[in-house]
């Protein structure tokens, strides 16, 4: 069955956007403090306060009641609480329960929040590692050696070059240079990305996305009330979520993800397509996920990713914008992913004026996937 697209008097929008403790939190600050720092200047940033919120939404590999611990923190007692987790993508999947839940009438202003002190604490504090009995007696280096898996075949299958690789890296440092407050914003060149020591192949460093603190939050609210607070609304046109598989072992296809799915009820709900799209916020775990990506969501054909990003199309000045703060290769990459990139949804729609901005979020390897479809007041009429 088709999806209809959602007329106007029933859409939700998102009030407020901010960000916290990007790059290497204040010592002593926790993974929840982070969340609920964010979660308040998010609330600020709509003109709300704490007292307005009765829908909490958050998930994090250190805080396996995520969205328990921000209504403590905060003081709330919600009527509905989702602490989903999904990996990186679980904001955007958040983003799509939460208009569920307050088109049920189960809450009026959901807060979805995200907070990780990865950096501070190092990865083997800050996550979990679920390991597959399958895989494990190999004792891969994850989640690395798995994505590397999936660039390896789409290089064999598609002839995918390290030099196209190394353009999703140089891109987004060009991004990153523009942006305040990236983590690396340092001079960056496809030669650079080939020279970089090695991790495990095809990838070197410049290959794989940072390692920082960092946290974020957005306020979700119905379009109508949106309208009476601080900010324009950013109306949520298309939202999608889908996966296939938990762990590499069990992927159906190394180089085509859920995203194909995601994307598609994404598109379908909104009544847009590809081109309609002004901008892309595209989960950047490594150089290859934008490249998968942005052939699942439909930009390009499967296996026409590397000539696609080629040539500085989605770096600054290019044809289509991919990831303009610097993504997690060089922006930031607390852990999870996926909040900041709403963030920067968000701020492209507010400040760049952008009529029709994509997000997508990935979580495990390559595993849940989610996209949503962000928009102007103009886009959603």
């Amino acid at each position: 069955m088709t999806p209809l697209r959602r007329s106007s008097t029933s859409h939700v929008a998102i009030a407020g956007a901010a960000e916290a403790q990007v790059g290497q939190a204040l010592p002593g600050l926790s993974a929840a403090d982070v969340q609920a720092e964010a979660a308040r200047k998010a609330l600020g940033d709509a003109g709300l306060t704490t007292a307005d919120v009765d829908g909490l939404f958050a998930s994090s590999t250190q805080l396996p009641w995520a969205s328990v611990n921000l209504g403590e923190d905060l003081g709330i007692r919600p009527r509905y609480t989702d602490s989903t987790m999904v990996g990186g993508g679980s904001p955007l999947s958040h983003l799509l329960h939460a208009r569920a839940a307050i088109a049920a009438g189960l809450c009026e202003v959901a807060l979805i929040a995200y907070g990780s002190t990865q950096r501070s604490v190092g990865r083997a504090g800050a996550s979990v590692q679920e390991r597959d009995p399958w895989e494990a007696p190999y004792a891969p280096p994850l989640p690395i050696a798995a994505y590397a898996l999936a660039a390896s075949r789409h290089m064999h299958e598609y002839g995918t070059t390290p030099e196209q690789l190394a353009e999703v890296a140089v891109a987004a440092r060009r991004w990153a240079q523009r942006r305040p407050g990236a983590w690396s914003t340092k001079d960056l060149t496809i030669e650079d990305v080939l020279a970089a020591p090695r991790v495990c192949d095809p990838f070197g460093v410049r290959d794989c996305c940072l390692v920082t603190d960092g946290g974020g939050a957005l306020v979700v609210t119905s379009l109508e009330r949106a309208r009476t607070l601080r900010r324009p609304p950013v109306v949520l046109l298309g939202a999608g979520e889908a996966h296939w598989h938990r762990h590499v072992s069990s992927m159906p296809d190394l180089t085509t993800t859920a995203a194909v799915d995601s994307g598609a009820r994404a598109f379908a709900e909104a009544g847009l397509t590809p081109a309609d799209v002004q901008c892309c916020q595209v989960y950047d775990a490594f150089t290859i996920t934008p490249i998968l990506f942005l052939e699942d969501l439909g930009f390009c054909a499967k296996g026409e990713g590397g000539a696609f990003v080629s040539g500085g199309r989605i770096a600054p000045g290019g044809a289509l914008p991919v990831n303009t703060n610097g993504g997690g290769l060089s922006y930031a990459h607390p852990g999870m992913y996926g909040l900041l990139l709403l963030v920067e949804a968000v701020r492209q729609i507010r400040e760049e004026g952008r009529d029709v901005v994509l997000g997508h979020g990935n979580g495990g390897v390559l595993s849940a996937q989610a996209t949503v479809l962000l928009g102007s007041e103009a886009a959603a009429s």
